[in-house]
């Protein structure tokens, strides 16, 4: 498989004028790279404009049949390295009820993290054996997944003695259970991995060997993992060896685990043009450190300061190109050295008979949705500065920023257009709150032309963690509805409320 993160499909650059790519003079555009199913139904602009006009702005709309296209190209890096598994796809990214439920279509399971979220989960086709529960658990998530039979991901030995404990009180059946780790050191290295709140430090696994063996009447351990808040390879590989020499220790014991569990962190790459995204980064050092203006609202640096002429901290922001994300980062991990062992880690599972989980939640999501805002104000800073561009919707809606993610909207005029295409300007986007600190971007945003009110911006590529995560009823002002978009072919869009989609008529597609 290519390391390209678009998994084979081309970009489409939606705001720059045909045959246009990056350039190293003019506007600092960040264009979205757009799948082909994104990139057709941002060319029916007149449907998205309809649906605004019935279902109001904002308005999250979800391509359920990308998230089969995602499942197929992980499992494509799983039949690549020869691996039998499951993929777990992390629900907390999205609440839509049409991305479960078409991804009961492709036997691929799902990760809860909540009571609300397995109970979605069973209600929409999932059993409870295709289900993991992760997270913080509370009596009642703990309980319905007991009784379910869904395989738990603990944490730690008070959470096996919890769950050891409902199982005897109630008589249920062996609870499959999968242990957390976290802690990891590499050979050689005197630095932990990047510490978490979650899991049980690797150097305390005899503990969670103890509760296992006190527990055997109640409890199944079905493997081991890891979830590392972190983009390095190097630091999971060491995590995966980590775990690889706990399934060991499991074996000592005389349990019979099958499964190493590696998480989720793949990564989505944001931009068409990787040239945009070095340019934008280089332009926005030097505007804070004086030597151009700024780029964005009021100074911000998005972590970078000048103190007395110097350069100070660090840029926090998502890498919105990457040249390798989703199951190119898998592949990636699969194919990189152990760095004790100095094999394949890929390879080392396969020669344990080892299964692979992994748990995708924005890299399954990727391309699978976008979010619209109907442009209401446009007017002239009063300090001459870029116009400010007042939308129906609120930085909630669109929690890009609130990820670092930096990516330009599309713009999609509402008819009749201009015949004048316009000249490239530079906006200040500002939500609907009476609250100085909401802005749907911070930075200056480089758009084709100015925005006029009843225009639509689409947010490209919102389903991972940036639609509704953050979403809240502010000011009373509504949270926005989504839709499931979809259609056969090159035939015409059909569409439905997000709660009325069930995937009828996609059978078949279950693999492994």
């Amino acid at each position: 498989m290519s390391n390209d993160p678009s998994h084979g499909d081309p970009s489409y650059s939606a705001n720059a004028p045909q045959g246009s790519g990056p350039s190293h003079n003019g506007p600092l555009y960040l264009e979205p790279r757009l799948a082909p199913r994104t990139a057709a139904l941002l060319a029916s602009p007149a449907l998205l404009h309809t649906l605004v006009d019935a279902l109001g702005s904002p308005l999250n709309v979800i391509l359920p049949d990308q998230i089969a296209d995602n499942v197929r190209a992980f499992r494509a890096v799983f039949a690549r390295h020869r691996l039998s598994g499951r993929i777990f796809y992390a629900h907390k990214a999205n609440r839509s009820s049409a991305l479960v439920r078409r991804l009961t279509t492709t036997g691929a399971a799902l990760d809860a993290a909540s009571l609300t979220e397995l109970r979605h989960a069973l209600g929409s086709g999932f059993t409870g054996a295709e289900v993991m529960a992760t997270g913080p658990k509370d009596p009642e998530f703990l309980w319905l997944a007991a009784r379910s039979g869904t395989l738990v991901n603990a944490d730690g030995p008070d959470e096996l003695e919890r769950a050891a404990a409902l199982v005897r009180a109630h008589g249920l059946p062996r609870l499959r259970v999968l242990v957390r780790l976290s802690g990891f050191e590499a050979p050689g290295a005197r630095r932990l991995s990047r510490r978490s709140r979650f899991g049980t430090s690797v150097k305390s696994l005899h503990q969670l060997l103890e509760v296992l063996d006190r527990h055997r009447a109640h409890l199944e351990p079905v493997g081991v993992g890891y979830h590392l808040d972190t983009t390095s390879v190097e630091e999971k590989a060491a995590a995966l060896e980590g775990c690889l020499h706990a399934m060991e220790e499991l074996q000592v014991r005389g349990f019979h685990p099958e499964a190493v569990d590696v998480g989720g962190g793949f990564g989505v790459s944001y931009l068409a043009h990787a040239a945009q995204w070095e340019r934008y980064t280089t332009e926005l050092t030097r505007a804070v450190a004086g030597a151009r203006p700024p780029l964005a609202w009021g100074g911000h640096g998005y972590g970078l300061r000048a103190e007395n002429g110097t350069l100070r901290g660090a840029l926090g922001l998502y890498p919105a190109h990457r040249p390798t994300a989703g199951p190119g980062y898998l592949d990636e991990l699969l194919s990189h050295p152990a760095p004790g062992l100095g094999r394949p880690l890929g390879t080392l599972l396969l020669e344990g008979l080892h299964q692979l989980y992994a748990e995708p939640g924005r890299a399954l999501a990727d391309q699978c949705g976008l979010t619209l805002g109907k442009v209401l104000e446009v007017r002239a800073s009063d300090s001459g500065g870029p116009p400010l561009v007042r939308l129906a919707m609120n930085a909630g809606d669109v929690a890009l920023e609130d990820h670092g993610v930096l990516v330009d909207p599309v713009v999609l005029p509402r008819p009749p257009v201009p015949a004048a295409a316009g000249a490239p300007v530079a906006v200040h986007l500002m939500g609907n709150l009476c609250l100085e600190a909401d802005l749907i971007t911070r930075r200056a945003v480089f758009l084709p032309r100015l925005p006029r009110p009843g225009d639509l911006l689409a947010f490209a590529n919102t389903a991972g963690y940036c639609m509704d995560f953050g979403a809240t009823r502010a000011q009373g002002q509504p949270l926005a509805r989504k839709v499931a978009v979809h259609r056969e072919g090159d035939g015409d869009w059909q569409w439905c409320l997000d709660e009325q989609y069930w995937p009828l008529t996609r059978t078949g597609e279950a693999q492994g």
